[in-house]
């Protein structure tokens, strides 16, 4: 038997159809419905593109996600101890007060730079301020406004009732101080 070739064994195939197939496609549609076909590869092309903008909105959506997640995670671990020392504050402050009274003996000043050097360790750093510079809102919070004493202290600092303090780059309380006016 000869072998025929793809093109005699087309042609064959299409001399065997009977006449009221002839305008029938391969899934039994008519030549008319074809252009349909084309529509709906349209649409399906339209409902491909419509899920790929999906997938890539989600996609960079969840890298927005994963990348605030790891920022405050980040966050949360630099001010994690922000509420103790907020609250241990006020014994350095007792302690700073103490000093200038000089009423403290050697042991309790031990303590005092002790306590100071483990905040100063996990994150804790002053806020610098002293009388006669200029005031700021963003580090200092003004408790009381007094006349000035010299005239070259309107606005300024005329005394720092209690430090500011900052855990990392935040500031955790304001330095709270007097102000010439």
């Amino acid at each position: 038997m000869k072998k025929k070739r793809p093109e005699e064994l087309e042609q064959e195939a299409q001399d065997n159809i009977p006449a009221s197939e002839e305008n029938t496609g391969s899934n039994g549609e008519t030549a008319e419905n074809q252009p349909q076909s084309g529509q709906q590869k349209d649409e399906v092309q339209v409902q491909l593109d419509d899920m790929k903008s999906k997938y890539l909105y989600l996609l960079s959506d969840f890298e927005n996600y994963k990348r605030n997640v790891a920022k405050e995670r980040i966050e949360l671990q630099q001010t994690a101890g922000r509420d103790i020392m907020t609250a241990l504050l006020s014994v350095l402050d007792d302690f700073d007060r103490a000093a200038k009274n000089e009423s403290l003996n050697e042991g309790t000043t031990l303590i005092h730079h002790k306590l100071l050097q483990i905040l100063q360790q996990k994150g804790l750093s002053e806020l610098e301020c002293k009388a006669g510079d200029p005031f700021d809102a963003d580090t200092q919070e003004a408790v009381a406004e007094i006349p000035a004493p010299t005239p070259d202290l309107k606005g300024k600092i005329v005394d720092v009732t209690d430090k500011g303090y900052r855990l990392g780059e935040r500031i955790i309380r304001y330095a709270k101080v007097v102000v010439g006016m």
